[in-house]
């Protein structure tokens, strides 16, 4: 069994999402918003810490996802296509 999704991971989402930072200089986490058609329709937060390693778990409920499909986006089998499919905001072409 894979470990929990780490901030390194987390960032690969994050990217892989085109979010958009929106984090507030005192808020304790980055804060990411993910729009389609200007809509937010993700929000990622991510813990501030130097160590990349560190576990983020709740990454997933963040974007809507199971742990196992969060793991596929982050590590590339998976698109944000298919993250947006996922989530009901694009028709099966």
């Amino acid at each position: 069994m894979a470990g929990p999704i780490t901030k390194e991971l987390a960032f690969a989402i994050v990217k892989k999402l085109k979010a958009v930072d929106v984090t507030d200089r005192t808020d304790a986490h980055d804060i990411y918003f993910v729009y389609h058609k200007n809509e937010v329709v993700g929000r990622i937060s991510i813990r501030r810490a130097s160590k990349k390693d560190i576990p983020c778990p709740h990454v997933p409920k963040d974007i809507g996802v199971n742990e196992h499909f969060a793991r596929l986006l982050a590590q590339c089998p998976k698109s944000r296509n298919d993250w947006l499919k996922e989530r009901g905001f694009l028709e099966d072409e």
